[in-house]
């Protein structure tokens, strides 16, 4: 039996072909993303590795970061800082080699057209502390020499590269506040991958990255060097013995290494998750090929595998035949799996690069996890999928198959088959509609349950669908095309599970698209009107990375030519009614030109006498109202009384509780503002925002944005996302067209005489290649139809219980995508069924009508 299950292989591997590249992309697919996660993630290790390697124990101030002003103790009175003196004091521990300071912050870099030369976070500054010999060996100098004052900075050598810098220019740098223009003083070389992939890194000297960064005198950070013979541990205790507990952070080198490295799995795996999701999609598309494949050549050889019964063999021999069949596709598809994906690895490694030069890169790593996940997931998928049909092939008794040309489908079976699809569509449905009517992470579990359970049930259903689905457009074919049409109608509906089983590959196709392009269009419909219900003020002001604002810049944005009104928006958390929540801070008196509220009762203007707005849902749940009094525990742990003066219905564009900037000004002085709302004496115009950029210095990183720039770009980030994920499902539409070949070419050749036939009584080939097409078409919108039916009822219940998070998110159908979505499996159809339908046309007449 075994030397006969090779035979076969040999025999029919032309028809195997599409099956064993099925199995075979899938599978490159997972060895891709695992060869390429592997390597990007040692090769991220190695560069942490080496960026500290004179790290013996870190010295955190864990309060000092970005433009913190300090750490405060309960009692609100500022800690002790990390300054010059704790350098010193460190630098007298017996086991300390070198104490070195170092401060570290945000800092933008503008190009010479005045834009960002790396994304704002990723956008670093720091000190430059040079040795005894004038050199920083944390970064080697490639040009010039490191800053020594004021006005001069050092740059990365891929930041400069990238803006054309060369020492002796100008560069314009920038924080939260007003940019500054200052001199390239040398240009210096980094393994720190966080700068190499693609950030900027600007290095000032001590004093002035203190005074940008953080405080005169002030380090976040100190990095103690053991000597020869200290361990680690015993420096940290030394260390530790000089610090204050409460405020400071130690890591020894060893430890910091390992956080980085957890860091960097999390961030590996993040990815290696996402692409082996959609690996695993493109094999279960791969599983209806194997399914339709095998049943079609089982059909073919009923009276072989009759014969063999009738001499002997028994149903398992003929089961294990067929399975051994399988096995053999599935190790040689597998195995050129697992070399293809080592290239696709290598590819994206290179194309990654080719992007970022400065992505830190090393040798492919190829993991024996990798070679053993690949082949038995390859094998397991392919030998499974063929067991079905091996089953239903060992069970025709061999009189019937001797004369069938086909596996007889019992009426029993497809009962039973469309009463559990019924059951397991039914009850996703019922828990997907219970999700939808619900909220919270209760509704979302039920959904996220519900929605596969759906899938499944549908899939199981497609061959009860696909008759009154297909018979529809019946009387429409016959009219349009002819003869060819009405034939293609009658062979498409010939076999419900085979035109299932090629039709549910672009079904799980088109069901994930359309679900992620409704959701996506619903989301950015419900922002647009979000900002739109919300927002009167012409400009929103805001850091590019969202860090905080500089208290300063309100002062000189409203001496702007055109300016009428500006708020900062302070935020903080304080605790209201016993709830932790966000609180909004807004300038009282130009509250009501810059923002839009629906009040249901007190008014605005009660911010003015220093009372607190609510809105109508956190009202309820504290039973507040107009003039109710609340208290309010304040950054400090202080209590304080406040007055309701309005509520307001729910607008997810502010926080749910709003105070005057005078109140938030008076408990917390520091309070972090993100944004600054600004309005013009005659609206949104180029003079105004001109006028604006030039109050902030011509900050780079400084955003000033209308209400349609905010929309624009929320919409680009949905796009973005939807593009990725439309890419990595592109794998699993390859598959499903080779599955429409596959069944086509192998319905052709299953149908030789039927064919012959059709030329001998007239048709030519014209109108066999135009049957053929039709049919192939016919079925892949079939499948289409039912994606896009399927894929939009998903994206509804997720708008629904998302609707708790987004108010007014509703379910927005765009239609042109779906229609190019249809139009697209239309496409697919007609350029799958290009090689059958010649293979057809060209078939000889009497060859084929002798054809047993």
């Amino acid at each position: 039996m075994y030397r006969t299950a090779l035979r076969n292989v040999l025999a029919h591997k032309g028809r195997l072909l599409m099956t064993a590249l099925a199995v075979m992309l899938g599978t490159a697919f997972v060895a891709g993303t695992l060869v390429f996660s592997d390597t990007m993630g040692q090769a991220m290790r190695n560069s942490y590795s080496n960026s500290y390697s004179d790290v013996s124990v870190l010295v955190t101030d864990h309060e000092a970061g970005g433009f913190s002003r300090g750490p405060k103790a309960p009692d609100g009175k500022q800690q002790q800082p990390l300054t010059d003196a704790t350098v010193r004091e460190l630098t007298a521990l017996p086991g300390t080699e070198r104490a070195r300071g170092v401060v570290a912050g945000f800092t933008g870099v503008a190009d010479p057209k005045g834009n960002l030369v790396a994304e704002a976070w990723n956008s670093r500054g720091a000190n430059f502390v040079p040795d005894g010999s004038g050199q920083d060996p944390r970064y080697p100098m490639a040009q010039g020499r490191g800053p020594q004052k004021a006005g001069e900075i050092a740059l990365n050598r891929q930041a400069a590269d990238k803006a054309g810098y060369h020492v002796g220019d100008k560069v314009r740098v920038a924080g939260n506040g007003a940019a500054e223009d200052t001199t390239l003083t040398g240009v210096f070389t980094t393994d720190d991958p966080q700068v190499s992939s693609g950030g900027t890194l600007v290095l000032m000297d001590t004093a002035t990255a203190q005074q940008r960064l953080l405080e005169p005198g002030r380090y976040s950070s100190i990095v103690l060097t053991a000597k020869a013979g200290t361990a680690e541990n015993t420096l940290l205790d030394e260390a530790r013995a000089k610090l204050p507990a409460d405020s400071i952070d130690l890591q020894t080198g060893q430890q910091l290494k390992d956080e980085q490295t957890k860091m960097v799995a999390g961030m590996v795996s993040g990815t290696k998750t996402m692409l082996l999701v959609f690996a695993g999609i493109s094999l279960f598309v791969g599983i209806f090929i194997i399914v339709n494949t095998f049943t079609m050549l089982i059909a073919q050889r009923l009276k072989e595998l009759a014969l063999l019964r009738a001499v002997g063999a028994g149903r398992a021999q003929v089961t294990n035949s067929v399975l051994v069949e399988a096995l053999l596709i599935g190790v040689i598809a597998s195995a050129t799996g697992l070399l293809t994906g080592i290239g696709i690895g290598a590819g994206m490694q290179s194309l990654l690069h080719s992007v970022n030069e400065g992505l830190p890169t090393g040798s492919l790593v190829l993991a024996p996890v990798t070679v053993i996940a690949t082949l038995v997931v390859g094998i397991v998928v392919t030998v499974l999928s063929a067991l079905i049909p091996a089953i239903r092939a060992s069970r025709i008794p061999p009189v019937a198959a001797m004369s069938s040309g086909d596996i007889p489908t019992t009426q029993r079976g497809l009962v039973i088959r469309n009463v559990i699809g019924a059951v397991i569509a039914g009850g996703g449905i019922a828990l997907i509609l219970a999700g939808a009517s619900g909220k919270g992470s209760g509704a979302q579990a039920l959904l996220e349950l519900g929605a596969p359970l759906t899938m499944i049930g549908i899939f199981v259903l497609l061959p009860l669908l696909s008759r009154p689905v297909i018979a529809l457009v019946g009387p429409l074919l016959g009219k349009v095309f002819g003869t060819p049409g009405k034939l293609a109608r009658r062979n498409a509906v010939r076999n419900p599970r085979r035109t299932a089983s090629t039709a549910a590959a672009l079904t799980i196709g088109l069901t994930l698209v359309t679900a992620l392009t409704v959701i996506g269009n619903s989301v950015t419909t419900a922002v647009t009107k979000m900002v739109g219900s919300s927002m009167k003020a012409d400009y929103v002001v805001s850091m590019a990375n969202g860090h905080e604002l500089s208290h300063d810049l309100p002062a000189l944005i409203s001496k702007a030519n055109g300016v009428t009104a500006v708020s900062p928006v302070g935020n903080v958390m304080w605790t209201v009614a016993g709830q932790d929540r966000a609180v909004m801070g807004m300038d009282a008196a130009s509250f009501d030109q810059l923002v839009a509220l629906d009040m249901k009762s007190g008014s605005t203007g009660s911010l003015k006498q220093g009372q607190i707005l609510v809105n109508d849902e956190f009202a309820d749940k504290h039973q507040l109202a107009q003039g109710s009094a609340v208290k309010i525990e304040v950054g400090d742990g202080k209590s304080v009384d406040a007055t309701v003066g309005g509520v307001f219905e729910r607008n997810d564009g502010v926080s749910p509780i709003i105070a005057p900037n005078a109140m938030i000004d008076q408990y917390e002085p520091d309070a972090y503002v993100n944004e600054i709302m600004v309005k013009g004496a005659n609206g949104p115009s180029a003079e105004l925002k001109q006028s604006i950029k030039d109050a902030t210095g011509r900050n780079p990183v400084i955003e000033v944005l209308t209400e349609k720039d905010m929309v624009d770009q929320f919409s680009r980030i949905i796009t973005n996302a939807l593009n990725i994920m439309y890419g990595l499902l592109g794998m699993a539409v390859i598959v499903a067209v080779l599955g429409v070949i596959n069944t086509l070419a192998m319905s052709v050749f299953e149908r030789k005489r039927e064919i012959g036939m059709l030329r001998a009584i007239g048709l030519d080939r014209r109108g066999i290649k135009r049957m053929v097409r039709i049919e192939s078409v016919v079925i892949s919108l079939f499948g289409a139809v039912i994606g896009v039916l399927l894929g939009c009822f998903l994206a509804w219940a997720a708008a629904r219980v998302l609707a708790s998070d987004l108010k007014g998110l509703t379910t927005v159908i765009p239609y042109g995508s779906v229609l190019l979505f249809l139009g697209l499996a239309a496409l697919v159809g007609i350029v799958a069924a290009l090689w059958p339908a010649r293979r057809a046309s060209r078939m000889d007449i009497l060859a084929s009508i002798k054809t047993d």
